[in-house]
């Protein structure tokens, strides 16, 4: 099922020989939320809390997006990086 499948992708992410940039990793936070969770929800954390910002701002530029197409695209994403660290 697409669930399982999305699983083992977040599974899989975590055993990448090389960490990915960290533009890549809210990529991967946001569009892993969005497939879970749906919209984001909440206030937009302080100036001062940089990272829960950007996590915030990344999620929420994903507004919109279905679980299906967040959870498909995150599983493209976590192959792309599968054989791009494979090289």
């Amino acid at each position: 099922s697409l669930e399982d499948d999305f699983k083992n992708a977040a599974d899989r992410v975590t055993r990448l020989p090389k960490r990915p940039p960290n533009d890549v990793l809210l990529q991967l936070y946001a569009l892993f939320k969005q497939g879970n969770q749906g919209d984001v929800n909440g206030n937009r954390p302080s100036f001062a809390d940089f990272e829960g910002r950007a996590k915030f701002d990344a999620w929420n530029k994903l507004l919109g997006k279905t679980n299906e197409e967040a959870m498909l695209e995150y599983m493209s994403l976590v192959q792309q990086l599968e054989s791009q660290f494979s090289e």
